[in-house]
């Protein structure tokens, strides 16, 4: 299945991909997360991959959690000029014709994502003095680098997008660890613990765990 061998190879490549199998499923997964770009199937079993394109492009980030901006690749088996030119009008950003090589897809990959990385001001998130680099992974406090695991950044990452939100343990363990059900488990308040820690050399409490619902990210010098 071409879905499987792609998300098998990239994650070979260090990558994190997340999959959907179905239009409407990937719009819930663009809802919880912000990945870094989209390859979108136009054959999918429920819609055409043409019409998640063009509600991804609609969508309105103060209304929608979903980036209207996200770098998408599509992925198709028609061929011709018209077929790339309508994939274009409706905002790809490159369009692979199957059958293709993985290779040629993977340098198309860093190929958009360089373009994409290049927009000033591209995903930058910040909350008072934190700043978060969701393509470069950078992470700076008061101008200073701090350095995360990737689940930590995953974890950040996540409470930054909607900063003084809470976000139950659910929530962070299906988006952040991908737990299909809220498991018994002390994996996030271990990683939300060592993720304070390192954003906190001046008392700062920048995660604020909400006793009996989850945790939140706050400036507590701001509050």
């Amino acid at each position: 299945m071409t879905r499987r061998f792609l998300a098998d190879n990239l994650a070979a490549d260090g990558f994190e991909p997340l999959e959907a199998d179905t239009a409407h499923e990937a719009l819930r997964v663009l809802r919880r997360h912000t990945p870094d770009l989209g390859v979108i199937d136009l054959g999918l079993p429920d819609r055409d991959g043409l019409d998640l394109l063009r509600e991804i492009r609609v969508a309105d980030r103060s209304t929608s959690r979903i980036d209207s901006h996200l770098p998408v690749i599509l992925l198709t088996g028609r061929d011709g000029e018209l077929n790339r030119l309508r994939g274009f009008e409706r905002g790809a950003d490159d369009y692979v014709v199957k059958p293709f090589s993985y290779p040629e897809l993977r340098a198309r990959v860093a190929a958009v994502l360089g373009r994409s990385r290049r927009r000033p001001g591209a995903a930058r998130l910040r909350v008072g003095p934190l700043e978060v680099d969701v393509f470069t992974r950078e992470v700076l406090l008061d101008g200073t680098p701090v350095h995360l695991s990737k689940k930590e950044f995953a974890l950040l990452r996540a409470l930054a997008e909607d900063p003084t939100r809470v976000f139950t343990r659910d929530e962070l363990l299906r988006g952040v660890w991908g737990f299909q059900s809220a498991a018994a488990t002390r994996t996030l308040d271990s990683h939300a613990s060592r993720l304070r820690r390192k954003l906190s050399p001046a008392g700062r409490g920048f995660v604020v765990n909400v006793w009996g619902v989850g945790y939140r990210l706050v400036d507590a010098g701001v509050e």
